[in-house]
């Protein structure tokens, strides 16, 4: 009995290494995949949300163009990975790869800390023109992919 237990742990620990050694194998994508709007909102829409709604909305918003746009000479959609678009998955890429990704979270959390402390004071139609704005650059990507097809 004392065998079996010991046996099973050993597998256990053996299959989860095995695991985690391919999650680090795997192919990442250039831009993050968490890189998305759920929604696209008009004028009316947002003028009837509560002024915390609004900002959680330019936050996302801000996180997704800072999680894009430096990419767009690249790729403008998620999950998109190196080998696709023909780069080497060597090690000297991936490491750049990795400090990009390290310096866009730190940038991000420096600049999300700063909307929640400073925004809360922003004007409510500034907010929603902001929004609006936003969106309007994200849905110019789409325009961006057409002419980049032609």
């Amino acid at each position: 009995m004392k065998s079996n237990i010991i046996l099973l742990s050993i597998l256990f620990f053996l299959t989860t290494g095995a695991i985690s050694a391919q999650a680090k194998n795997a192919p990442r994508s250039i831009i993050s995949t968490t890189a998305l709007i759920r929604k696209y909102h008009d004028q009316k829409e947002l003028s009837g949300m509560q002024k915390g709604e609004l900002l959680e909305l330019y936050i996302e918003r801000i996180k997704v163009l800072v999680k894009t746009l430096p990419y767009i000479a690249l790729v403008t959609k998620p999950g998109v990975t190196m080998a696709d678009l023909g780069i080497p998955d060597d090690n000297e890429h991936k490491k750049v790869l990795d400090a990009q990704a390290i310096g866009t979270s730190t940038f991000l959390d420096t600049t999300v800390d700063f909307q929640r402390k400073m925004m809360p004071y922003s004007d409510k139609g500034n907010l929603i023109a902001a929004i609006l704005f936003y969106e309007g650059t994200l849905k110019s990507l789409h325009e961006f992919n057409d002419l980049n097809e032609m």
